[in-house]
């Protein structure tokens, strides 16, 4: 219980700082920024969508509310990928600590990798993923589904005007500071957590039980394999939730015990960027198809460079710092019991409360 605990505790901040960006994007950037330079199949938009998502300090959960944003606003299904699988993979934050426990070829690899597998996934989504609109299916039905009882509820329509999103969603841009504020809050806190809540607890609970129940040295059985290591390294790194920041002394750890670097790097790449938050929220907003051509992406990248590090590159690049990994502290610390909190009563709001007002509305 406490495991589940420390790994609520670790992602509920992030997780509140990705609807917070994803609520500053919507409020912030002219509507049409996005429809203009993410938008259409082609390099172009995957490439800028992978540039924007690299230094940006998102994590394999806090990112999902934000590309979802990004996809709302007109982004195309590759640049939505390709910033999915660049911003979690890597950032500031953890391309210093990665320096400074991995030293500076794996710092430079890194972020190197995030964008050469971004461009990689986006184009293969693009390809495979079908015909592109500017804004998804599921916003058009949840946002305009007003229109369909129009003249029924004419006059109900009107006495709750101001609540319908389509009401002049876009038309009337927020002009202050603190409207945009207001407009950014309620996007991110209450639309976008009722938007992908749902597959967010889902995919959080998987991930927290395959958390609990993989042994510690489970990563060491092919010591000095490379492929082997790599396949069991994704197996089990894929679905289970881990961050570009926390990934790090995880690698130092497993690195010490005989993991080949190689490996390590499959782990520090394919871990981040794949979860089953993140995958059954994809799934569900981009599509089946999309879906496996962002894992295909993925696992080839992260493979195909793992592979370059162990058989191609020199060795004492790769030295990892002998410092002592302290074990996960169960207790969490004061902000990321107030952040799990939050979350929750974010969540409560609303999948439950807001639902259950809806659907007594409708009777």
């Amino acid at each position: 219980m406490n495991e589940v605990l420390h790994l609520i505790n670790e992602m509920s901040p992030y997780l509140l700082l990705g609807f917070l960006f994803a609520g500053l994007l919507h409020a912030f950037v002219p509507q049409g920024f996005y429809k203009r330079y993410l938008s259409g199949k082609g390099i172009g938009p995957v490439a800028r969508a992978a540039l924007i998502g690299i230094p940006l300090p998102l994590c394999s959960c806090g990112v999902i509310p934000t590309a979802m944003s990004l996809r709302k606003q007109g982004a195309s299904r590759g640049a939505v990928a390709s910033f999915l699988i660049a911003t979690p993979q890597t950032g500031v934050d953890s391309i210093l600590a990665t320096a400074a426990m991995l030293g500076i070829p794996f710092a430079v690899v890194r972020p190197l990798v995030a964008l050469i597998t971004a461009l990689m996934g986006g184009v293969l989504v693009d390809k495979v993923g079908g015909d592109d609109e500017a804004v998804d299916d599921d916003e058009q039905d949840t946002c305009c589904h007003c229109h369909d009882h129009e003249h029924e509820h004419h006059h109900e329509h009107e006495h709750e005007h101001d609540h319908c999103c389509c009401h002049h969603h876009d038309d009337q841009p927020a002009t202050t500071f603190v409207a945009k504020m207001r407009k950014a809050l309620d996007f991110a806190f209450v639309e976008m957590v009722e938007d992908i809540g749902k597959w967010l607890v889902v995919g959080l609970v998987i991930a927290a039980a395959i958390t609990l129940a993989v042994p510690d040295d489970l990563f060491v059985v092919f010591k000095n394999n490379t492929l082997l290591s790599m396949l069991l390294v994704l197996v089990i790194s894929i679905p289970m939730y881990v961050c570009a920041t926390g990934s790090i002394p995880i690698a130092v750890a497993l690195m010490a015990k005989g993991l080949t670097p190689g490996a390590a790097l499959v782990l520090l790449m394919a871990g981040p960027a794949a979860n089953f938050a993140s995958i059954l929220v994809l799934r569900a907003k981009l599509g089946t198809r999309s879906l496996a051509a962002y894992l295909v992406a993925i696992v080839t990248g992260a493979v195909v460079f793992g592979c370059v590090i162990d058989w191609l590159l020199p060795s004492e690049w790769f030295a990892y710092s002998a410092l002592t990994i302290a074990p996960h502290q169960s207790t969490g610390t004061p902000l990321e019991w107030v952040c799990t909190a939050l979350l929750v009563v974010l969540l409560i709001h609303s999948l439950v409360i807001n639902r259950f007002k809806g659907h007594k509305h409708e009777h």
